[in-house]
């Protein structure tokens, strides 16, 4: 009986091993990964990790979005030390609360930065009826409370308002002390907005929404190249 098990085992184990090798993506991904670590290992010097080999020192919290559209590429050419950088579906502080709280209380980044995008999945899934997803899926999404009957793209809007008014509250005492800036902004790589391909827009300052007053605030008066407001 045991030779059974062990010939049954064997029978159903190779096919799945079988289709792994054969699975071109899987392989292509794996491949040009290890290669660009290579590279990254080459081209960076080693001295350059002593710097922070032991000790972070990242400017900004960052929640953004996981869609794998919205890359840190997009905005920042050399995030390495310098972001500490929270992913999940609708760019949502309450699912990843101790990370930004770590961010923020720990490391004391003196940026909140809150990204969400065009065309967000999650937002579009959270203005509709999500009922069968999966448990796990529909508590993230539990979390995204939007005005019904509004597009997704109003949806985007509405949410990174919303969690910048849930940072305003939950690290006042920072924001108070001037010891916490947060940031609300839109990647639009649609051009949903009409301000280019790839350009990311900032809406929200410190809860203040209005473009023209967003554009005399310390903060941001005098920088070229931004982009400030949707319509």
């Amino acid at each position: 009986m045991k030779k059974i098990y062990i010939a049954l085992a064997t029978i159903f184990a190779f096919p799945c091993i079988s289709y792994a090798l054969e699975n071109s993506e899987v392989k292509t991904f794996l491949k040009s990964t290890f290669s660009d670590n290579a590279k990254h290992v080459q081209e960076i010097s080693h001295e350059n990790f002593k710097s922070f080999a032991e000790q972070q020192s990242p400017r900004a919290t960052i929640v953004s979005c996981s869609d794998s559209r919205v890359q840190t590429k997009a905005f920042h050419q050399s995030p390495i030390n310098d972001l500490f950088y929270i992913r999940n579906i609708g760019n949502q502080i309450k699912t990843a609360e101790g990370s930004v709280e770590y961010g923020i209380d720990h490391l004391h980044t003196p940026l909140l930065l809150i990204i969400g995008h065009s065309n967000c999945g999650a937002i579009a899934a959270a203005l509709s009826n999500y009922s069968a997803e999966t448990k796990a899926t529909r508590t993230e999404l539990d979390h995204l409370h939007l005005s019904p009957k509004i597009d997704t793209n109003q949806g985007v809007i509405e949410n990174v308002n919303n969690q910048v008014a849930y940072a305003l509250e939950k690290f006042k005492d920072k924001i108070a002390k001037n010891e916490l800036v947060v940031v609300g902004a839109i990647y639009d790589f649609r051009d949903d907005f009409k301000r280019e391909h790839g350009r990311l827009i900032l809406i929200n300052l410190n809860g203040e929404k209005d473009p023209a007053k967003i554009k005399q605030n310390e903060y941001v008066k005098g920088i070229e190249d931004i982009a400030i407001g949707v319509k």
